[in-house]
């Protein structure tokens, strides 16, 4: 998949967030890493349209967020820091389906769809569990779930593994690192991408730094811890 931001700003109360990002990006696993405040996670909700450039612009394989919103997020998923942002319904096969009805209005292969997600992940014992009853890890793998039963060609994540342990962090880590979708993770959990194709460094609105994560993780700790 392609993203590529060109000069894109995003302004807010009087202040630039982001300012002139120029970016190409092609690789399958991507990190982006910053300082709190530099802007990374405006940068990550910019590839799905969930914040829009104040100027410039950003595309993703060739459709641009603006003109066409509605393809971009039917390519492009995005799970939240917070799952409970994403998880809207009491039990977790529902909230799946909901967002799953108007791809697939056939129940029995929108159930057999849901199934096939929550075991990729693992969790298919949870299926019928109460959102509310779940642990950190375990929301975060079902809100994961709900987005890759939309099939997108690209998942966008926001500091997934913040408020977890240390085992539920290994748990979204490993599914993670099992997708076989493309993937561009916002996170201050270096570890997790010490492995991935590419790293930018977002610091005060600007790319600092972009390059092989061994490079670009080494400026960011020279740089910004």
């Amino acid at each position: 998949m392609l993203i590529e931001f060109d000069q894109a700003v995003v302004s807010a109360a009087q202040a630039q967030v982001l300012r002139g990002v120029n970016l190409r990006l092609t690789e399958r696993r991507i990190g982006v890493v910053g300082p709190n405040g530099a802007g990374k996670s405006t940068l990550a909700r910019l590839v799905n349209g969930l914040v829009l450039p104040t100027a410039g612009a950003v595309r993703v394989d060739g459709l641009d967020t603006r003109a066409d919103l509605k393809a971009v997020r039917q390519r492009v998923g995005f799970v939240f820091q917070n799952p409970e942002n994403q998880i809207v319904f009491p039990i977790v096969r529902e909230d799946m389906a909901f967002g799953l009805k108007r791809l697939e209005p056939d129940r029995a292969r929108r159930e057999a769809r849901i199934q096939a997600g929550l075991d990729a992940l693992g969790v298919a014992h949870l299926a019928d569990r109460a959102s509310h009853s779940l642990s950190g890890g375990e929301r975060q793998l079902v809100a994961l779930a709900a987005v890759l039963v939309m099939e997108p060609a690209l998942v966008v994540f926001d500091e997934p593994t913040t408020q977890l342990d240390l085992r539920n962090r290994n748990r979204v880590r490993d599914a993670i690192a099992g997708l076989p979708h493309d993937a561009l993770v916002v996170s201050h959990d270096l570890e997790l991408l010490e492995d991935f194709d590419r790293v930018v460094v977002v610091r005060d609105g600007l790319v600092a730094a972009d390059d092989r994560p061994g490079a670009a993780l080494r400026w960011y700790r020279e740089h910004c811890s």
